[in-house]
């Protein structure tokens, strides 16, 4: 196939101010401001579009924000989650934070065919449903849609899903001990309603989780799928390429698409992979 040069170069010119910008961004703090379009297109050198298609990406990636009439600012810095692989599964250290929910449905309904699949039980079987919005230091993160079995814990209670560790009081409150999940990650874009609960632009992009939690008996707990805001969540994988002599202590806070906490009172959690892992969409 033969390269078109004149796209090439502007592919490369772009990338070159981009870089320049991303430079401008990492000595700043949230909330600092940059330098004008037309000062940049004057010390970089370069035309008002080929600086504005660069801009345009930072925008919507996350780490940039326009203001009208007041000029471009770094944006908040992203929430970031680090996977960790070792010989079996993927280790989770928790994300920063604070992490607190809003409860916008909770209700009993029956499973229907394809939660009753995930599930292994019937359709008719009765699930607990949840819809809640997570929240990182108050501002909206995530959107989580639970369907856990309804006979593991048929006193759940809202208080339980607004406050505290999920899987704690699962634990704790009806003595059911989570053990293992398999979790599914893959870009995607926002509805209308979702834009507005996240507090982000219709179709602004998004990172999609599925998980299915088993307990210790190997029996399904929960079905989740999450959405989380691709502007301020982003995936990073840390590869162990040969052993080292110690490893670091999981730092507190959330797990990605998963109440904060863990599964076994204080052993690390683990999870196997699958689909796609996207870095900072």
């Amino acid at each position: 196939m033969e390269i078109d040069a004149a796209a090439s170069g502007a592919m490369l010119k772009r990338e070159r101010v981009r870089d320049a910008i991303l430079e401008l961004i990492e000595a700043r703090r949230p909330g600092d401001a940059i330098p004008s379009e037309r000062v940049l297109c004057g010390e970089l050198g370069v035309s008002r579009p080929t600086l504005r298609a660069a801009v345009d990406e930072l925008v919507v990636a996350g780490l940039l924000v326009r203001e009208h009439g007041r000029g471009m600012f770094v944006a908040a810095e992203k929430i970031t989650q680090e996977l960790i692989s070792d010989r079996n599964a993927f280790s989770l250290p928790q994300a920063g934070g604070v992490w607190t929910s809003r409860l916008l449905e909770f209700r009993t309904l029956p499973a229907g065919a394809r939660v009753g699949r995930k599930l292994r039980i019937s359709p008719a079987a009765e699930i607990r449903y949840v819809a809640r919005l997570r929240l990182v230091d108050g501002s909206p993160m995530a959107i989580e849609h639970l369907h856990v079995r309804a006979d593991l814990v048929p006193d759940l209670t809202s208080e339980e899903l607004e406050q505290g560790d999920l899987y704690e009081h699962l634990r704790d409150q009806h003595g059911v001990q989570v053990s293992e999940a398999v979790q599914s990650i893959e870009p995607t874009v926002v509805t209308r309603a979702e834009a507005d609960l996240l507090d982000v632009p219709e179709l602004s992009p998004a990172l999609l989780f599925e998980r299915l939690t088993t307990d210790t008996r190997d029996r399904p707990v929960e079905y989740v799928h999450s959405l989380y805001r691709g502007d301020r969540y982003r995936i990073v994988s840390r590869l162990a390429l040969g052993p080292r002599i110690e490893t670091p202590a999981p730092r507190e806070g959330h797990h990605p698409g998963i109440p904060p906490g863990d599964f076994t009172g204080g052993d690390p959690v683990t999870f196997s992979t699958r689909g796609v892992v996207q870095q900072g969409l």
